[in-house]
């Protein structure tokens, strides 16, 4: 059988193999761009320095390294490497393994099981793991593009550690990239910006760009091709973007904090980062009017206006032009003074209502409509706010038993300044009124 490591010519009677597997490295101290993983202070080299490898879980995007560190990490420790995907394999076909590693195990012999896409078995073939890596039958490493908090078990978290590994940095490509002339013995056939193309048609996916070079490489051309004439050739990679998973959620978590932050260029590159990753601009427009409400309420009336004018925009006028309705109101989302006091002023009379339970309103604001009511002492006492000095009579509106509750505290910067002073204006007025209301 052939070295998997072995990056020398192809054998005649075999098919050439891809430039990814001929160039996959030979040692830990040749992967490259995961330093935070694999440097002499960072948690694979301490375990391997300290000879007390665990089960572990390589969560990271395509293309980074997964596969490959654990196929060096079975060489590095002489354990066996037994690789299944998720994707195939099924309930016998794990018995089948887990009982190979035990007659292995009872030869001498550990395994390191590599389960690739370990996130797409459920939570009983999970939990199927468990055992076995507890009596030291298997050392798991699993790999997922996933975030593990929402797909792994809390057991199997539990037992085994989380490495994140990044995707490659255009230094890292070019590494590769020149990795990969030497592997054919010649340069590539690009001028400079052609050559920055190429990796960043790639998307920090080192896999994929071996696989764009080994296109460029088998091209027959004279001279060095342009970035137009390498565009026109090549396909760029479509961006990671995946609606219903991690990347959503970091991508729109990037576009609200960047309108809070009040950063207009930030906002509008999520913004289209999402729209080119094929996001759903009503998601967008249901994200940007939640905005208005949240981070910029009464500090601007305005933004939520304009965010649901911008929503029926493109619900009339649909791609592109509708598009460019949104674009506009996070700009006017970003550049709009912010407060949160609205929602806070909400949350914490949410809070009070859930603690006071039923008290009832004073009797004083209860309309009487009956006699009995009347009688009751419903209405009793009322103080017409129109008849009152100023429109304002200064009465108590909260329950009897109940303390005022000051929910609502504008902040100083936009349309809630002048908020602000009217709360400050009444609040004056209900001080003196009930300073100089008669006791009974």
């Amino acid at each position: 059988m052939p070295d998997l490591f072995d990056t020398g010519s192809d054998s005649p009677t075999t098919a050439p193999r891809p430039m990814a597997d001929r160039l996959r490295p030979r040692s830990l101290g040749e992967v490259i761009g995961q330093e935070q993983v694999l440097g002499p202070d960072a948690p694979l080299g301490i375990m391997l320095a300290s000879g007390s490898l665990s089960s572990l879980i390589l969560w990271g995007p395509p293309g980074v390294g997964k596969t490959t560190i654990a196929r060096l990490l079975a060489r590095e420790t002489d354990l066996h490497f037994e690789q299944i995907s998720a994707i195939f394999t099924g309930v016998p076909e794990l018995r089948k393994v887990f009982e190979s590693a035990k007659l292995r195990r009872r030869n001498g012999k550990g395994t390191l099981l590599f389960v690739d896409e370990i996130h797409r078995f459920n939570k009983a073939q999970q939990d199927g793991f468990l055992p076995h890596m507890e009596d030291g039958t298997i050392l798991l490493v699993g790999a997922t593009t996933e975030n593990p908090s929402f797909e792994l078990n809390a057991a199997l978290l539990s037992r085994a550690q989380v490495l994140v590994l990044n995707r490659l940095t255009l230094a890292d490509l070019e590494r590769l990239a020149q990795r990969a002339e030497h592997e054919l013995g010649r340069a590539l056939p690009l001028d400079g910006p052609a050559r920055e193309a190429l990796l960043e048609m790639a998307d920090g996916d080192g896999r994929a760009l071996l696989n764009l070079i080994e296109q460029v490489a088998a091209w027959k051309v004279g001279g060095k091709l342009g970035t137009e004439a390498l565009t026109t050739r090549l396909m760029k990679r479509a961006a990671k973007y995946d609606k219903s998973g991690d990347e959503h959620y970091n991508l729109i978590s990037a576009l609200h904090k960047s309108v809070r932050g009040s950063d207009p260029d930030a906002a509008l590159y999520w913004f289209s980062r999402m729209l080119t990753g094929g996001e759903d601009p009503r998601f967008l427009a249901r994200r940007l009017t939640r905005m208005a409400v949240e981070d910029i309420g009464l500090a601007d009336p305005q933004a939520q206006t304009i965010c649901l004018h911008a929503w029926e925009t493109y619900e009339r006028l649909g791609s592109p032009e509708g598009e460019l309705a949104l674009a506009q109101a996070v700009t006017y989302l970003a550049l709009a003074p912010k407060s949160n006091a609205g929602y806070v002023a909400f949350k914490a009379a949410m809070d009070a209502a859930r603690k006071t339970g039923s008290e009832p309103p004073p009797k004083h604001i209860l309309n009487a409509p009956t006699r009995l009511m009347e009688q009751q002492g419903y209405g009793a006492g009322y103080a017409y706010d129109h008849d009152a000095q100023d429109g304002f009579s200064g009465q108590n509106y909260f329950p009897e038993t109940m303390k005022r509750g000051v929910y609502y505290q504008p902040v100083d910067r936009g349309f809630e300044r002048e908020l602000k002073k009217r709360v400050d204006f009444f609040a004056g007025l209900r001080s003196k009124r009930q300073s100089t209301k008669p006791r009974n």
